[in-house]
């Protein structure tokens, strides 16, 4: 039994409710299979939401409804520089995320484009292993190659004291950049 595709608005509406209420990402292949069309039709269905100031992101792992991701109430955030090489990725994120730290985004700052953002979104060895596997299957680089390995990361956590660790931890191994 062929299910029928779903149109326009009703399908808009559709992608915000199973977003809204998800609790990991969601891929747009699985959008798609979910309302009958294109994987492309989802990508143009979510820019249309995101330009009505839904708050929907396109992270490594699919799409997130950012209001779900964490009560950001409860959340301390800090914006740390770290510098490696890129092999040392999936070392440095598995570090932070060990030590119970969500890894928000990674910034650089680029000598034509300025200020460059990308959301990682990674919280577990789970979510480091999916986004090496990504930059990997893409052939991908890293926006830290950009700049020679220097970068910074949004890092959210529910204390500080586990910043606090992890940052000690990135340290240690050389990673961590300071004043």
């Amino acid at each position: 039994m062929k299910t029928e595709k779903i149109l326009g608005e009703e399908r808009r509406n559709l992608l915000l409710d199973i977003l809204s209420k998800a609790d990991k990402p969601i891929t747009g292949g699985e959008l798609a299979s979910t309302t009958n069309v294109s994987r492309q039709v989802i990508v143009q269905d979510v820019s249309l939401l995101k330009a009505k100031n839904y708050p929907i992101m396109a992270t490594s792992q699919g799409y997130v409804f950012l209001n779900n991701q964490h009560d950001q109430n409860k959340l301390v955030e800090r914006i740390i520089a770290c510098k490696h090489a890129p092999e040392q990725t999936k070392e440095e994120l598995s570090i932070l995320v060990d030590h119970g730290v969500f890894v928000k985004d990674v910034i650089v700052e680029h000598q034509v484009y300025g200020e460059l953002t990308a959301s990682i979104m990674v919280g577990n060895r789970n979510d480091v292993n999916e986004f090496i596997k990504k930059i990997n299957r893409y052939n991908a680089s890293y926006l830290s190659q950009l700049t020679g390995g220097l970068h910074l990361h949004t890092l959210q956590a529910d204390s500080l004291d586990k910043i606090d660790l992890a940052c000690k931890a990135l340290d240690e191994e050389g990673f961590l950049v300071k004043e």
